[in-house]
């Protein structure tokens, strides 16, 4: 009998809503052809909105995988997805965790929007525009970069107030959907599945970060396949 393919998700944020909502939704996409291990970080920011946080989110990430591989008991999983559009810990963590892949919210949203063509990203938390720049740079993806938007209001912000958070998202990914904009990436774990709710409110194809995660784990699931993801 083949042995169901595991994937480690690990929230850097503390906040283990995020966690619940992240796993619920890849198991949603992913159905049963994946075993989603959800884990929340150890310590750092209830859900990450600075340059601090952040850096501390990618120490927690790292500390998630130590314990892990120390727990005998575990077997190692297939692959890793770490639960923070932004990727925090990404370059330590396919590092320590090598040969096992190891993917982000980002990499593999902004990767699949950059193959498609010219693009723009959408996310809550003014932080987050400086943040996000660097870190398309960082994977070589800033020659399609068209703009970043962000609203004000984190996904944390606007968890308990969904009707609000797509309103807003709409306008944003509306105003970012600029002429030659082909792909409006929504960025954010606390966005999760709103990409299919403001697919008719948006004049370009919205790419949600954790479908964009799902259909790329599910290229590493394919037969054949066992290298990480492009970065």
């Amino acid at each position: 009998m083949t042995s169901l393919y595991t994937v480690l998700l690990i929230n850097p944020n503390t906040s283990t809503w995020v966690t619940d909502k992240l796993a619920s939704h890849l198991r949603t996409m992913l159905g049963a052809t994946m075993r989603i291990d959800g884990v929340t970080a150890r310590f750092g920011a209830s859900y990450i909105d600075s340059q601090p946080s952040f850096d501390t989110g990618a120490e927690a990430v790292v500390d998630v995988w130590s314990r892990h591989r120390a727990d005998s008991a575990r077997n190692p999983p297939d692959a890793v997805l770490i639960g923070c559009f932004g990727d925090p810990g990404l370059q330590a963590l396919c590092a320590a965790a090598a040969p096992v892949p190891v993917l982000g919210l980002a990499q593999a949203a902004v990767g699949e929007a950059h193959r498609a063509g010219r693009y723009a990203i959408v996310t809550g938390g003014i932080a987050w525009k400086p943040m996000l720049t660097r870190i398309v740079e960082d994977f070589g993806w800033q020659d399609r970069l068209d703009n970043i938007t962000v609203i004000e209001q984190s996904g944390a912000d606007l968890a308990d107030d969904p009707e609000r958070a797509l309103r807003l998202l709409a306008a944003a990914c509306c105003e970012a959907a600029a002429p030659g904009v082909e792909r409006v990436v929504l960025g954010g774990a606390g966005f999760a599945g709103y990409g299919d709710a403001l697919r008719d409110q948006v004049p370009v194809p919205v790419i949600d970060s954790v479908s964009a995660a799902a259909r790329a784990l599910l290229t590493l699931r394919a037969p054949g396949r066992h290298d990480a993801p492009a970065r």
